[in-house]
């Protein structure tokens, strides 16, 4: 059995869940988003607490069914976090002249290479640069945000002797020490 896939989903009060077969499609005050879950091997319904419930039915495979049932339940519970709250990764570039900037729908890297790194954003993903040394990711799809966030820290990664780099916020860096005379 499933410790996560147990646990039933409150569905917030701005929010709404539709079942067409296996297709879900939850809408919400920031978008809407649909999940397919395979309904042979999964039944879904919303119970009188106004919880989403996702349980298996009988089969032959229970270890398989019991690893995916945690798993759908993981993706409908961030599709309705998403959709009610949204999700947001913050970015920040440390470093001498390390500069970021938005340029219509590309965003604008300094990052101490002889050129400019220009990185396009993707329909679904608001991104907004505080400081110039800060970048907001906005979206309501928990994976699209993680994907942008991971390949704009992947232009400079974090060093770990002077922690120069691109990091999420509250990230932790093992540093080094330098050489020794």
């Amino acid at each position: 059995m499933s410790k996560i896939g147990k646990k039933n989903i409150l569905i917030p009060k701005d929010s709404t869940v539709s079942f067409n077969g296996g297709e879900v499609t939850i809408k919400g005050p920031k978008g809407t988003q649909s999940l397919s879950i395979d309904d042979k091997i999964f039944s879904s319904k919303i119970n009188d607490k106004n919880e989403f419930e996702l349980r298996p039915k009988k089969t032959k495979e229970d270890k398989k069914v019991s690893l995916m049932w945690g798993t759908y339940r993981s993706l409908v519970k961030n599709a309705l976090d998403g959709v009610s709250t949204g999700h947001e990764k913050i970015l920040v570039l440390t470093g001498v002249g390390f500069r970021a900037a938005l340029k219509g729908d590309t965003l604008n890297l300094q990052l101490g290479f002889s050129h400019d790194v220009n990185f396009k954003i993707p329909k679904d993903i608001k991104i907004t640069v505080e400081k110039q040394t800060t970048i907001k990711i906005n979206g309501i799809n928990k994976d699209l945000v993680s994907k942008v966030a991971s390949k704009i820290k992947s232009f400079k990664p974090v060093e770990p002797y002077k922690g120069k780099g691109i990091k999420e916020k509250n990230q932790y860096v093992l540093r080094k020490e330098g050489k020794k005379k």
